[in-house]
C-alpha cells in the first residue's frame, strides 16, 4: 500500500501519496505546495513555486525535519506534518503541541480493542482506561435501538409545535420564550457558542478523552433525544483522538458541567480549537478534515444533549478515585518498609486485635502488613535481629497504619460507588421518555452526588501524606532512627534528605487547605433560576491535586526508607520488600553523597502512579491469603487484582 502524508499548508489539510519512500522532505514540501495552489485563483500568492522557501515539522512536538532527509528516515506511514513558508506569520490562535504532557503522544498507536458502550455498564477503571488510549469504543445494538426511538419522539414533537423546554423554547430564564421553528439549529448552536465561556489551561487529551467517552456513554442510553448521526459522529472522533480544546474552569456543577462540556462540543460542531495525536493542535474543522471526519450538524434538542450533565466531575472524579485505590494500597506496602527499617514490631497487626473492631478496611490493612511481614511465612534478618530488644510497642504512626490507612479504603471505596452509579446516570433535562411517549424536566444535572464524595475522598486520602509525612520525619531524625541524620554519611557535608522532607511537610500543608470542602459553597446563577449549585467542577480538581500530592509524599518516604535499607546491610528485609527495594534501585541509585534530588523523587512517583510497586508485592500478598488464611480472603473480588486481563462481554476486537 503506498504511504501518505497528511501536510498542513496555511489553512489547508492536504493529503499527498508517495510512490517512493526514498523521496526527500524537500519533495514532500513541494509536493504539497502543488496541490494547496492548485485551486487558488492567485495560486495563493505564490508567483514561482522553485522560488518558495519553506520548513518542515511533525505537527506532534513539533520537530523541525531537515530538507534532505528521506522521508522513510523521519516519517511514519500516515504522519501529519506542518509546511511553514518563509515570510508568513503563524497565526496567534495556534496553540502550540506540548511534548511529554500527554501518554497519547508518545508513538502513539489506534488501539484494536473495543468496549461496547450501553449506558448502563461502564466503570470508573474503564473510563480511565479509555482515557489511556487504550480502547475504542462502539455501541450496543440495544443502545442504539433506544436512542433511535428517543429522537423519534422528539422529531415528533418538533412536528408537532408542541412547546418543551430546550427542544422549541430558550433555556434557563428564557424557558417561557417560544422559539420558531425555523431557527431551532441556530437555537443549538448559539446555546454551544455563548456557553463556551470557559477559562484557565485546557484538560490534557487523556482527561478529554475521558469526558467525551463518558457523554458519549450517557447519551446511549437512550434518554437524551441525541439522534444516532450526531452519536455516531461524536463516536468517529472519539476513535480518532479528535479531541476539543476545553478548559478546566468555568462549572458550577449545576446545570450540570455547562461550559466544559461546550468546549467540547464546539470542537465537534467544527468550532474552536482541536487536538489529535497526529495533528497537535489546529482549528477544529482543518482536525477533522484532516482525519475524514464531518462536523455534527445540531438538530432540535441536540445542543442542550450535550452539554447537559455532570460528565467533567465525573471523569476527573473517575481518575481521582482510582489513582487514590491504587496509592492506597501501594501505601500499605511503603508503610511495612519503613516499619522494617525503623525495628518496628508487627504484633500490633494481629488478626484477633482487628476483629474486636472489624471495620473492613482497617482489617485488609492489617492483612496486607501480615502478609509482607509474617516471619514465619517471609523470614526477615532485619526483624530477627531485633526480636529480643525491650521495646514494647511503636509510635502510632506504625501502629495505627490498620486504622488510619483503612477508613482510607473504606472511603475509597464508598466513593467509587457513588462515581460509579454516577457514570451509568443519564444526567441531562429534560428527560425523553420513548416508552411514556412524553418529556419530563427534572433535576438529574445536579452534581451535588459527585462533588460530595469527591471532598469526603479527598480529606479521606489526605491521611495517607498526613502519616507518611511523620514517617519520614522518623527516618530522618536519627534520635528516633538509629540512622545517620537526614539518611547519608558526612552529614554537614551532605544534606541527604533533610529538604525532601521539607518538600513532604510542604505537600501536606498545602492538603491541608484543598481539603476544604467545596460543595459546602453555592452561588445563584442563570437570574436565579439556577440558585443552588454543587461547585463540584472544583471538588473534582482539587481532588485530583490532592490525590497526586500523597502519591508524591509516599514516592519520597519510598525513597527514604531504601536509604535507610542501605545502612542496616547486609542484614535483609522479607522477600516481597526485597522486591520492592530491588524495584526502586533499578530506577534510583543509592545515595552516597549528596546530587540533583528532584528527578529521582519524579522517577519513583512514576512507578507509584504506573502502579509498578503493587505489582511487585501484590502476588505475594495474595498468595499468603490464599495459602496460609483462606478464611480472611477479602470479599471483593477486586482487592487483590493485579492488571485484571479485559473483559470479553465488554472488549471485543472488530472484524
Amino acid at each position: 500500500m503506498m504511504p501518505r502524508f497528511t501536510v498542513h499548508v496555511r489553512d489547508e489539510w492536504l493529503t499527498v501519496p508517495c510512490k517512493d519512500a526514498t523521496y526527500t522532505i524537500k519533495w514532500l514540501g513541494f509536493e504539497a505546495l502543488k496541490r494547496y495552489i492548485k485551486n487558488k485563483p492567485d495560486n495563493g500568492g505564490i508567483q514561482h513555486i522553485k522560488d518558495v522557501h519553506f520548513v518542515v515539522r511533525r505537527c506532534q512536538g513539533l520537530g523541525l525535519l531537515d530538507n534532505d532527509d528521506t522521508i522513510e528516515d523521519v516519517l511514519e506511514d500516515n504522519d501529519f506534518v506542518e509546511l511553514a513558508i518563509e515570510g508568513d506569520t503563524m497565526s496567534q490562535d495556534f496553540i502550540p503541541s506540548q511534548p511529554g504532557t500527554s501518554h497519547l503522544t508518545r508513538a502513539y498507536r489506534e488501539p484494536e480493542l473495543y468496549i461496547a458502550l450501553d449506558g448502563n455498564s461502564l466503570t470508573s477503571t474503564d473510563l480511565v482506561n479509555l482515557g489511556k488510549g487504550l480502547y475504542k469504543i462502539k455501541l450496543t445494538s440495544e443502545a442504539e435501538q433506544k436512542v433511535e426511538q428517543s429522537r423519534e419522539l422528539l422529531d415528533t414533537i418538533v412536528k408537532e409545535n408542541k412547546v418543551v423546554y430546550g427542544i422549541t423554547t430558550g433555556f434557563g430564564k428564557f424557558a417561557r420564550t417560544v422559539i420558531p421553528v425555523s431557527k431551532l439549529k441556530e437555537l443549538q448552536e448559539n446555546l454551544l457558542r455563548s456557553h463556551s465561556s470557559g477559562l484557565g489551561s485546557p484538560l490534557s487529551p487523556e482527561r478529554t478523552r475521558m469526558l467525551l467517552a463518558l457523554r458519549i456513554n450517557v447519551l446511549a442510553k437512550g434518554y437524551s433525544g441525541v439522534s444516532p448521526e450526531t452519536l455516531h459522529r461524536m463516536i468517529q472522533a472519539f476513535n480518532a483522538s479528535c479531541l476539543s480544546y476545553v478548559p478546566e474552569k468555568g462549572t458550577v456543577g449545576a446545570s450540570g458541567d455547562l461550559a466544559p462540556l461546550s468546549h467540547l462540543a464546539l470542537g465537534l460542531m467544527g468550532e474552536g480549537k482541536m487536538w489529535s495525536p497526529k495533528s497537535g493542535w489546529a482549528d477544529a474543522k482543518y482536525v477533522l478534515e484532516a482525519h475524514g471526519l464531518k462536523p455534527i450538524s445540531l438538530k432540535p434538542k441536540e445542543g442542550l444533549a450535550l452539554i447537559n450533565g455532570t460528565q467533567m466531575i465525573t471523569s476527573l472524579g473517575a481518575e481521582a478515585v482510582e489513582r487514590a485505590e491504587a496509592i492506597a494500597r501501594q501505601a500499605d506496602i511503603i508503610a511495612a518498609l519503613t516499619l522494617e527499617v525503623l525495628k518496628g514490631t508487627t504484633k500490633a497487626f494481629d488478626s484477633d486485635i482487628h476483629e474486636l473492631r472489624p471495620h473492613p478496611g482497617q482489617k485488609e490493612v492489617a492483612l496486607r502488613f501480615r502478609s509482607l511481614l509474617d516471619s514465619d511465612h517471609h523470614p526477615s534478618e532485619i526483624a530477627e535481629s531485633h526480636r529480643f530488644c525491650d521495646r514494647v510497642q511503636d509510635a502510632y504512626t506504625m501502629r495505627c497504619c490498620p486504622q488510619v490507612h483503612g477508613i482510607v479504603n473504606d472511603t475509597i471505596e464508598f466513593v467509587k460507588k457513588i462515581i460509579n452509579t454516577e457514570i451509568n446516570s443519564a444526567t441531562d433535562n429534560p428527560m425523553v421518555f420513548a416508552e411514556r411517549g412524553e418529556t419530563i424536566s427534572g433535576g438529574n444535572f445536579h452534581g451535588e452526588y459527585p462533588a460530595k464524595a469527591l471532598d469526603y475522598l479527598a480529606i479521606g486520602v489526605h491521611e495517607l501524606a498526613s502519616i507518611s509525612e511523620r514517617r519520614i520525619e522518623r527516618l530522618c531524625n536519627p534520635s528516633l532512627s538509629e540512622l545517620p541524620a537526614f539518611l547519608v554519611n558526612e552529614g554537614g557535608l551532605n544534606s541527604g534528605f533533610m529538604i525532601a522532607h521539607c518538600t513532604a511537610a510542604a505537600l501536606v500543608s498545602e492538603n491541608k487547605v484543598l481539603c476544604h470542602p467545596s460543595s459546602i459553597d453555592s452561588l445563584s446563577t442563570s437570574a436565579a433560576t439556577e440558585d443552588h449549585v454543587s461547585m463540584g467542577g472544583w471538588a473534582a480538581r482539587k481532588a485530583l491535586r490532592v490525590v497526586e500530592h500523597v502519591e508524591q509524599v509516599l514516592a519520597i518516604e519510598l525513597l527514604a526508607a531504601c536509604q535507610g535499607i542501605e545502612f542496616l546491610r547486609p542484614l535483609r528485609t522479607t522477600t516481597p520488600l526485597e522486591k520492592v527495594y530491588d524495584l526502586v534501585r533499578a530506577t534510583v541509585k543509592p545515595w552516597i553523597k549528596d546530587r540533583f534530588m528532584a528527578p529521582d523523587i519524579e522517577a519513583v512517583h512514576r512507578l507509584l502512579v504506573d502502579q509498578k510497586v503493587w505489582n511487585i508485592a501484590g502476588p505475594y500478598i495474595e498468595k499468603y491469603c490464599m495459602e496460609y488464611i483462606p478464611e480472611s480472603r477479602p470479599s471483593s473480588p477486586t482487592a487483590f487484582a493485579l492488571d485484571p486481563p479485559p473483559s470479553p462481554r465488554k472488549r471485543v476486537r472488530l472484524e
